[in-house]
């Protein structure tokens, strides 16, 4: 009986597998990655995604076409298409959003998925001239943004990566933290002799010091990413490295061990993480929480860029044909969207959008030039604030009404956001203060969002024609 059931779910798996390829073949599956690093709001942005895909109207999503047109005929949640993977818990996330107080949803710390399907009329083509309702599949993917900053560890070895860590550690902002685990790493190394024991606790407290560098310094740029969220491998033989902090020693038995728990880590752990789930991915949204940047330092918004660069190296750019979407999906639409804009007034949403242009121009050129339609957006998944206009020192201004993470309401004039990065002096005479705000009282189906509906249309907009 056992076995006759499991001879049933291979079948069931490999008839869904079939059907997804067809679907593919035929322009009407979508595999979307919700990407960032940690804080950047990609719980509640794919939380509210689904919310205005299950329960949006026109009215709310005036700028999503196959809305506002009227073809858009439903949606539903449908089981992920990976059992093994955990679902990505909206129902849990829009409950904790409508409790009493509201909370936000608990930060990804693994990888989870979603699968919609999305039933539309369809405008052009045969399927419109015919009439016949169309659903689209849609799979959307969520990891945390830390475990993209290990892709680019495929195309380096141990020594030049423990060259470039070496060089970051001994500079500010990160030299200042540094300085006592750089001292016992160093006198280690150049003792050379393995001590499994001594090489455990070095690593243990090198995932501390990176830790560190993100809650003290509002650093980005931390690898391995496996140290900050460790996830089923805590623990695990495969995370107990770290950088070599030495010249030469290369033939030592403890250079020799830590190459291969190197190597070991990107074969087992990066590697495998991009074959599962990262190398079929059709499209992109990058959530970057730039006024967080901006609150911290120049070296951390310098440090977000220096990651999103090396990040979007390792993503498969192209546009998809055929027999790409068949057999080597690749990513043919970006969206790098700035969140949390309702901690701004209107009027300087379009400096964030300015400012996320800035720090993402390093990117751009090679992702335009292998013909990627790139977008820019700033958005609130979930809005959190009320615009108006007050009085402050006999001028009227405009100002922001929410509640802080503590509870109070309060009225803020939050202030000028730069087009531009800002000099270093800048932080020194004045600097940034983008408070965040809890989510409001008494929130209902559809979340109230900033410019998710034009965030639907760039992502999905050519999909539902």
């Amino acid at each position: 009986m056992g076995i006759a059931m499991h001879g049933s779910d291979t079948l069931k798996q490999l008839a869904r597998t079939a059907t997804d390829t067809l679907k593919r073949g035929l322009n009407q599956h979508v595999r979307l990655a919700v990407t960032g690093l940690s804080q950047a709001g990609k719980t509640a942005f794919i939380t509210s995604l689904t919310d205005q895909l299950l329960h949006g109207s026109p009215r709310h999503l005036p700028f999503f076409p196959v809305q506002a047109e009227g073809r858009f005929l439903g949606a539903r949640e449908v089981p992920q298409p990976h059992p093994l993977l955990p679902r990505f818990r909206y129902r849990e996330n829009l409950a904790s959003l409508k409790a009493e107080p509201p909370q936000w949803g608990p930060s990804t710390a693994g990888i989870s998925e979603l699968r919609l399907h999305l039933k539309y009329k369809p405008d052009s083509g045969l399927r419109g001239f015919f009439g016949e309702p169309v659903t689209l599949v849609l799979d959307i993917v969520d990891y945390p943004g830390e475990w993209l900053l290990d892709l680019a560890l495929l195309e380096t070895d141990y020594a030049s990566w423990s060259a470039q860590q070496r060089q970051l550690l001994s500079q500010a902002p990160r030299a200042a933290l540094a300085g006592n685990w750089c001292v016992d790493a160093e006198l280690f190394c150049q003792q050379g002799a393995l001590d499994a024991v001594q090489t455990e606790q070095l690593a243990e407290r090198y995932a501390g010091l990176l830790s560190d560098f993100r809650q003290q310094l509002g650093l980005y740029y931390l690898q391995p990413g496996r140290f900050l969220l460790p996830g089923e491998l805590k623990g695990a033989p495969v995370l107990a490295f770290f950088p070599w902090l030495t010249e030469g020693g290369e033939d030592t038995a403890l250079f020799k061990h830590l190459e291969k728990v190197f190597e070991q880590y990107k074969s087992e752990v990066v590697k495998r993480f991009y074959k599962n789930h990262f190398a079929n991915i059709d499209r992109q949204v990058v959530l970057v929480d730039t006024l967080a940047a901006l609150n911290h330092s120049r070296a951390a918004f310098l440090d977000l860029q220096l990651a999103l660069t090396d990040i979007l190296k390792s993503f498969q750019y192209g546009k998809s044909s055929l027999l790409s979407r068949l057999f080597s999906p690749q990513v043919d639409k970006v969206l790098f969207a700035a969140t949390q804009a309702d901690r701004l007034t209107p009027d300087q949403r379009p400096a964030l959008s300015s400012l996320l242009s800035e720090l993402i121009s390093p990117a751009l050129e090679p992702m335009r030039y292998a013909g990627i339609d790139v977008g820019v957006e700033t958005l609130a998944a979930v809005c959190t604030t009320q615009a108006g206009s007050g009085q402050l020192d006999g001028e009227n201004l405009p100002c922001l009404k929410g509640r802080l993470d503590d509870g109070r309401q309060v009225t803020l004039f939050p202030g000028d956001v730069p087009s531009s990065l800002p000099p270093s002096t800048f932080w020194q005479q004045q600097g940034f203060a983008f408070p965040a705000f809890a989510p409001p009282l008494g929130l209902n189906s559809p979340l109230p969002h900033l410019r998710m509906d034009k965030t639907l249309a760039f992502v999905l907009g050519d999909k539902l024609k």
